[in-house]
């Protein structure tokens, strides 16, 4: 599929890292980007200089999903391609003592429901809504591709570390629905892949001290460094363009291989 200026797109969690390097990588081929997120000052930002549109949205609420994919689609046209980014990551032990008492405690369970909700039933939202719209358009190749979906998992989904029950959970489900949404969906010409970043230089690291972050870098076998978002956006590029890909998870991780902690 062609990334042109006849094509619209929605990427969520695109007001800061992979989402907006996504974003702003899109909006330079020309594809009109509509950016879903809740942050709207950075949100609205980012579509300003995208020359794009913002939507508030939570990935949580049907009635948000839906409100935001109307006013994307009033302004923009019914999008081709959708990107989930929008996640969060908690980390919390299992089990793990009590600071006050020192008593072994379970995870609390507002926490890993949380992770589920955004990362997981979110993603699968925006998945429902939007291919919905996309299985109403029109083909846009020879071989009656009418759509992309792109998701985000994490190379923790089969590699979870200490700490990472909620967010491992999660993400594990995101590579488990690719395949059945893909052929679910094969019929209508709609195409669904999913990433899996390993290390990315997102907000989320800006606050590691350096030797922090160094001693991550050097668990990464090459290259041994953080990995950029724009070399995840490029990924999302080089996935809408080639139409065989479907059905499949990628890693995007520089060959590491998550140690338990």
């Amino acid at each position: 599929m062609k990334l042109d200026n006849s094509m619209a797109a929605v990427v969520t969690g695109a007001a800061s890292g992979l989402g907006e390097a996504t974003a702003r990588l899109l909006a330079d081929q020309g594809v009109r980007v509509a950016v879903f997120d809740l942050n709207a000052e950075r949100g609205t930002q980012v579509a300003d200089e995208i020359d794009g549109i913002f939507c508030q949205v939570d990935v949580t609420s049907d009635e948000s999903v839906a409100a935001a994919l109307a006013s994307a689609r009033s302004k923009h046209g019914t999008e081709r391609i959708l990107v989930n980014c929008a996640g969060i990551a908690p980390g919390r032990r299992t089990v793990s003592k009590n600071r006050e008492t020192g008593k072994p405690v379970g995870h609390d369970m507002k926490t890993f429901k949380a992770a589920i909700e955004i990362n997981l039933i979110g993603t699968f939202r925006m998945i429902a809504a939007s291919a919905a719209g996309m299985a109403e358009l029109d083909p846009a190749t020879p071989d009656g591709g009418r759509g992309v979906i792109v998701n985000t998992a994490s190379v923790a989904g089969v590699e979870g570390q200490i700490g990472q029950a909620a967010y491992a959970a999660s993400k594990g489900g995101v590579l488990g629905l690719t395949l059945p949404v893909a052929r679910d969906l094969a019929g209508y010409g709609i195409r669904v892949m999913t990433i899996m970043p390993g290390l990315f230089h997102t907000p989320m690291f800006d606050g590691l001290p350096d030797e922090v972050r160094t001693a991550l870098e050097t668990t990464i076998p090459f290259p041994s460094r953080l990995g950029k978002a724009q070399e995840y956006a490029k990924l999302v590029r080089a996935i809408v363009e080639n139409d065989m890909l479907n059905g499949e998870a990628i890693r995007l991780d520089g060959a590491l291989r998550m140690q338990p902690k």
